[in-house]
């Protein structure tokens, strides 16, 4: 089957008082239809720019996005993926215009897609229902009338009106009250279950992937250092930083301690990114930049010297 997405060699660069800073830098990526992906990683790898760029929303200095098989490209390009896959940002309280009631902001994107007016109603009524809104209760109030569980919600709708194949969840729960998380994600599996869709989400919670991804993609300073089915990537990882996360999360008792910090996206380590934090770190790591390497299962792959044939 054709993947919903495909992005290949996609770099993003941004201009700092350092330099070029490299935000992606090579990622190559298969988001396949009907599934829910994982991107995982510590603040600063690159995982909110990844979502963006897959749906042309910065710039990219090289690479390409593919949906179904096809280039995106130009402007027409453009609007037919984001009428197929949509997304869903971080801060519910910064995305929905505080000055449009809640039909107005779910509505929006049938007016951006020419559907016919008369069809807003009932599709602005039935994404609501969905997510656990009713419309007659909701529909009139504006965003400062609701909390931030409702606003998310909201913002859920609005993906869905235009009934997407997939939707990019750029760490959809971390700005909310834990009491309200299990919610919204129960809401968004939920979601995914009936409508069979594809979700990509973004997460620094490397426990939250496991319980909800399919498969798992690692990102570390702009790539992917591990990849492949998410009971193999957290069982069996490959790659001494995948093995530090895991390693980190509640209650592992044995940790290998994960030194320093991210370096600068502008200044970046010489030969394997990660080698001046990494514990096993050997003589070729500060001169080899290593590809990804087969690292057991078929598909789970890893960009570590230690896996080199």
């Amino acid at each position: 089957m054709t993947p919903l997405m495909e992005v290949a060699d996609l770099s993003v660069h941004f201009s700092t008082r350092h330099g070029a800073a490299r935000a992606l830098d090579g990622v190559s990526l298969e988001w396949r239809r009907g599934e829910i992906l994982g991107i995982v990683g510590e603040s600063g790898c690159g995982k909110s720019t990844l979502a963006r760029a897959m749906l042309g929303l910065v710039p990219t200095e090289a690479g390409t996005v593919a949906t179904g098989g096809e280039l995106v490209q130009g402007r027409a390009g453009l609007r037919a993926l984001r009428r197929n896959v949509q997304m869903i940002f971080q801060d519910p309280y910064q995305t929905l215009n505080p000055r449009r009631r809640v039909s107005a902001v779910v509505a929006e994107a049938l007016v951006v897609a020419g559907v016919p007016k008369a069809e807003h109603p009932a599709r602005v009524e039935r994404a609501l229902d969905e997510v656990g809104m009713a419309p007659e209760r909701f529909m009139d109030r504006y965003p400062h009338e609701l909390s931030g569980g409702q606003r998310q919600r909201v913002a859920i709708a609005a993906t869905l009106v235009l009934e997407p194949e997939g939707i990019i969840c750029d760490e959809p729960v971390s700005m909310l009250d834990v009491s309200v998380r299990s919610q919204i994600l129960h809401v968004l599996l939920e979601l995914q279950r009936a409508r069979e869709l594809a979700l990509l989400f973004i997460t620094h919670d490397l426990s939250l992937a496991w319980q909800l991804c399919d498969r798992i993609a690692v990102m570390y300073l702009g790539r992917i250092v591990e990849q492949g089915d998410a009971r193999d990537v957290i069982e069996r990882p490959g790659h001494p930083y995948t093995k530090a996360l895991v390693e980190a999360v509640p209650p592992r008792k044995q940790r290998t301690p994960l030194g320093g910090e991210l370096p600068d996206a502008a200044n970046l380590p010489t030969g394997c990114r990660f080698h001046p934090r990494c514990p096993r770190r050997f003589d070729p790591c500060d001169r080899e930049d290593p590809p990804l390497f087969g690292a057991g299962e078929p598909g789970h792959e890893a960009a570590c010297l230690l896996l080199r044939p």
